[in-house]
């Protein structure tokens, strides 16, 4: 599995000019401007690669499943991704 730092090397590895350190500050500018564009209830679309938008679950009942009894589950946003065309060519 690939985290942060292997991503942050690829990207300072593969653009001539940019050291780890920066690499690592566009990576992390990048994914805050996805998180802010959400926050504020747009959806982010990248062309070919996919697009990002939020979800919202409704408050609904639920069990424990420890001791059978019911339970408020609350309402909350998620955040959501549907795969382009392209990276769908690109995994398959």
């Amino acid at each position: 599995m690939a985290g942060k730092a292997d991503i942050v090397d690829q990207i300072a590895d593969s653009v001539e000019g940019v050291n780890k350190r920066q690499a690592g500050e566009a990576f992390d500018a990048v994914f805050q401007a996805i998180t802010d564009s959400l926050k504020g209830g747009d959806k982010v679309s990248i062309s070919g690669f996919g697009t990002f938008s939020v979800s919202h679950r409704k408050e609904r009942e639920g069990r424990n499943p420890a001791t059978g009894a019911t339970i408020t589950i609350a309402a909350s946003n998620n955040a959501k991704f549907k795969s382009g065309a392209e990276l769908k060519r690109a995994l398959n």
